[in-house]
This record gives structure tokens, C-alpha cells and sequence, in this order.
């Protein structure tokens, strides 16, 4: 990426939260709940998903619905235009797919990590032992996987949370099996766990934002008994980000 001359380089988008201003509506945020784009040396912006690129970059955080919008109506060449000072820039045709598959990759690169750290568990058997005994932060299922399945884990992570009769149950994620089982090397991944709340936080700020760009809505309520048909993320998974661009 390039550095334009007299811009500070931006630390990681893990690192201290940082509050930032929409350039298009003047909301603000936390830096970690938008998406960074950068600039290539070519002039090409690119999504930054780690906000690891040195420079000024620009930060959205709305749907993809409404970044095509944006696209087609001129707005986000107006929004880059003024953020990146005038410098010329191109906006790829396919940058929403560029973004989601950089969300995507991001998210199972994650999940990958906390794999190989020991945090994550899968197979249904092992998850449900888990659960019961009371040792399962966040609890998750493929997009395909069977719904009695997913049923049978999210009672066994009531019980072991002891919050039966609530609505508590796992995510269930924008990713299928097949998805799944290349991205962490293991055969019909369909269901996994968390065993580290702090693992939980690092996968759900990944979750969330892929979420959200895909026009998902996020559900509060699971916790609590409501089931209104949406992610099923509960209420320590907090609500979607504010759709917003600010630049850095």
C-alpha cells in the first residue's frame, strides 16, 4: 500500500479502540466495528480488513446493499475522493465482493488460530461434553448443518450454562461445511465451540462485521428467550455495527 506523504501509519485495528467520524453522515464509532479501505500503489482501493496498511485509508461500515448504492450514485468516489485529499484513485467493479471475501477469509483465518491454540473445539460428541460440564464460550453451527443437531448442542450449552428455558443457542454462521472443513483442514467441520471468552470476543468482532455487511440482522434477544429467526447471536454478542464511512 502507499504512504502519502506526511500520514501517519495506522496502528492494528486490534489494538486500542479508537472512536471515528463518518464523512458521510458525521456519526461516530469504534474503528473496530468499520471496515478500512487503503489505497494500492496503483491507486486502487482495496479493503484493509487488519487496518494494517500504512497511510491514510477510509473506513466503512455500512451493507453491502447500500456500499453498491453508494457506488452507483457517486457517492463513495466523493466520500474516497475528499478522505484520500484528491489523490487519484480507482474503485474496482467487484470491491463488495472483494470485501466480503476478504470478511470471509478473515473470519475462518481466525477461527484457524484459535484451532491450532487449542481454544477451539469441534465435533459434536466433544462440544456437547464440553457444554454440559460448562465450558463452551460461544457456540456455533455451518450454514447447512442439520437443525436437530444444532438443537441437541444448544440445549447441552443451556444446561452447562445453566440457562435453561432461556433462548440461548449458537450462531448460526454465513459459512457452510464444505467452507469450513478447507479453511481449518479437517473433514465435515459443521459444529464448533469456544472454550476462551477471549477467543469468543476476538471470532464475534470478525462475525459481526461480516454480518452486517451482508445485510444480517443481529439478534439481541437469544439470551433472554426471544427468537425471532435472525443470527442467533445472544446478548453478549452485542449489535451491529453503525453503517458509517470514516477515514483515519
Amino acid at each position: 500500500m502507499r504512504i502519502p506523504r506526511n500520514e501517519r501509519v495506522s496502528s492494528d485495528i486490534e489494538g486500542t479502540p479508537t472512536e471515528r467520524t463518518c464523512i458521510l453522515s458525521g456519526g461516530k464509532a469504534a474503528r473496530g466495528e468499520f471496515i478500512r479501505l487503503a489505497i494500492s500503489p496503483d491507486g486502487m482501493v482495496l479493503p484493509d480488513i487488519h487496518a494494517r496498511a500504512p497511510g491514510r485509508g477510509a473506513w466503512i461500515g455500512v451493507s453491502r446493499a447500500d456500499l453498491e448504492i453508494a457506488v452507483s450514485k457517486n457517492k463513495l468516489k466523493g466520500a474516497l475522493a475528499r478522505a484520500y485529499k484528491g489523490a487519484p484513485i480507482t474503485i474496482p467493479d467487484d470491491l463488495a465482493d472483494r470485501i466480503e471475501a476478504a470478511l470471509s477469509r478473515a473470519l475462518t483465518d481466525r477461527l484457524g488460530l484459535e484451532l491450532k491454540s487449542g481454544r477451539l473445539l469441534m465435533g459434536s460428541d466433544r462440544i456437547a461434553q464440553n457444554a454440559r460440564e460448562g465450558r463452551v464460550e460461544w457456540l456455533a453451527h455451518a450454514a447447512d448443518a442439520r437443525e436437530d443437531g444444532s438443537r441437541k448442542l444448544d440445549q447441552a450449552w443451556r444446561v452447562g450454562s445453566e440457562a435453561e428455558g432461556s433462548g440461548l443457542r449458537g450462531v448460526t454462521l454465513p459459512l457452510d461445511r464444505d467452507t469450513l472443513s478447507v479453511a481449518l483442514g479437517r473433514d465435515n467441520v459443521v459444529h464448533l465451540a469456544l472454550n476462551d471468552r477471549g477467543a469468543a470476543d476476538r471470532v464475534e468482532t470478525l462475525l459481526k462485521r461480516l454480518l452486517h455487511f451482508q445485510g444480517q440482522v443481529i439478534s439481541r434477544g437469544a439470551s433472554n428467550g426471544d427468537d425471532d429467526g435472525t443470527t442467533g447471536m445472544d446478548e453478549k454478542n452485542g449489535a451491529a455495527p453503525v453503517a458509517s464511512v470514516t477515514t483515519n
